[in-house]
């Protein structure tokens, strides 16, 4: 079969997954009955009709039925089993926990050494970027969250990786068997039809932001509650603003991570976001979902990685240190985002009044919980203090690290004077 690409085979589809032993000894078969039945196509079918039903049977046997497909956080992801068709050695990335594989594929054409050496070309390839990636691990956060969490259990290249419904992607994260792990599958044709051959640098940023997609799906744990009023508000770590300013920026990005299993939200505030598109990070070019709550996960991501640069990175210690201290000293209880079309503010920070405070933490601090709001389709006015840092991006296309410097400089400027009863109830109108 000829491909215009190099990458011999058909398009990868969860059901041609098979076992690491038993599927290559099938996958040799099947080669075998693939050339039995080339053969005879110049026959009569008599002669030839054998020799299918054999393939197919062989075929029928290699197949495993599993469902579940796609990605982008739009689509439902693939069920990948544990084992699939790949050589038999894995190649280690030094001081990963995963192993990136190289699919046989299916079949070959008459430029069979070309296409093992793109092959290798695109090993190679995927291999130096992780090593890189490697390198400056935390400089990429949801890179680092997966080996944290050892989420990812193979990164497998294929001919061609495509979902359930034939959409073709460069990348695609999919579901294994074992509970919090997923696999990454990379589609060889898709790195030389975009480039990426022999430039590690430029795949990157591209495997980077596909992590948020790594820690996304591989997370099988129930979803938190919503209800925070429900829970037990006494256990809360939350600490004083001394005790905050002496930890480190790993021991704050704990306690946030404590507090978000408490109390600490990120929520798509009136559910304004179900089913529209969505911005890539740096574009002002507008994606549509495949599936309703696409949009929604996609934003909780980035809103969450955002909070965790506030609470971490030396720069907002230093020049927001109110933001730190909200979020992590019982002030700040929701950081939502929303699409409310018929207001052009970006930011808002809304406090509950005073006689509906909430007391709080083995202290029984008495705070007023406010949430900041993120209108997260409109771009920053001229007279907003973060307007230079988004160069006229909507809140949604901001990378982690700018919209982390807007929602900071929202609570460091108005959560003190958003306190006031007068200015909520104000604000209160501008709901949908």
């Amino acid at each position: 079969m000829n491909h215009h690409s190099g990458f011999p085979g058909p398009p990868f589809d969860s059901h041609t997954y098979r076992t690491a032993n038993t599927g290559q000894g099938l996958f040799r078969c099947f080669r075998h009955v693939h050339l039995i039945v080339s053969d005879a196509r110049g026959r009569s079918w008599s002669g030839g009709s054998g020799a299918f039903i054999l393939g197919m049977v062989v075929w029928l046997g290699a197949v495993v039925p599993v469902a579940m497909g796609s990605h982008r956080g739009s689509e439902a992801h693939h069920m990948a089993p544990d084992s699939v068709s790949e050589k038999s050695v894995g190649h280690a990335i030094a001081g990963a926990p995963f192993q990136v594989y190289l699919s046989e594929g299916v079949g070959t054409d008459e430029k069979g050494s070309q296409v093992h050496a793109k092959g290798d070309v695109a090993l190679q390839t995927v291999m130096e970027a992780f090593n890189q990636m490697m390198a400056h691990r935390t400089d990429y956060t949801r890179f680092d969250e997966a080996l944290s969490k050892d989420a990812l259990q193979k990164v497998i290249i294929e001919p061609k990786v495509v979902n359930r419904e034939g959409k073709e992607f460069l990348l695609l994260v999919a579901r294994t068997s074992q509970p919090n792990k997923v696999n990454l599958l990379i589609s060889g044709s898709g790195l030389e039809e975009q480039g990426y051959l022999n430039h590690p640098e430029q795949l990157v940023p591209v495997l980077a932001r596909e992590f948020q997609w790594v820690v996304s799906k591989s997370d099988t744990t129930q979803k938190r509650q919503v209800k925070v009023l429900s829970r037990d508000l006494k256990q809360a770590p939350i600490k004083t603003n001394q005790e905050i300013g002496k930890l480190s920026g790993e021991a704050r990005d704990h306690l946030l991570q404590a507090l978000f299993r408490t109390y600490l939200t990120t929520t798509d505030r009136y559910n304004s976001l179900e089913g529209q598109s969505y911005y890539e990070t740096g574009s002002t070019t507008r994606i549509p979902p495949a599936q309703p709550d696409s949009t929604t996960k996609l934003y909780d991501i980035r809103v969450r990685e955002a909070l965790q640069k506030v609470v971490r990175e030396p720069y907002f210690q230093e020049q927001t240190p109110k933001a730190v201290r909200s979020l992590l000293n019982g002030k700040i209880w929701n950081v939502a985002f929303a699409d409310i079309h018929n207001r052009d503010w970006a930011t808002r920070t809304r406090v509950v009044p005073k006689e509906r405070s909430i007391t709080l933490g083995e202290q029984n601090k008495t705070i007023q919980p406010a949430m900041v709001l993120i209108n997260i389709h409109r771009s920053a006015s001229p007279d907003d203090p973060f307007f230079e840092e988004t160069r006229g991006l909507p809140m949604g296309a901001l990378p982690a690290e700018i919209l982390a410097r807007v929602i900071a400089r929202e609570i460091q400027d108005n959560i003190t004077e958003k306190s006031m009863r007068g200015h909520v109830a104000q604000d209160e109108l501008s709901a949908p």
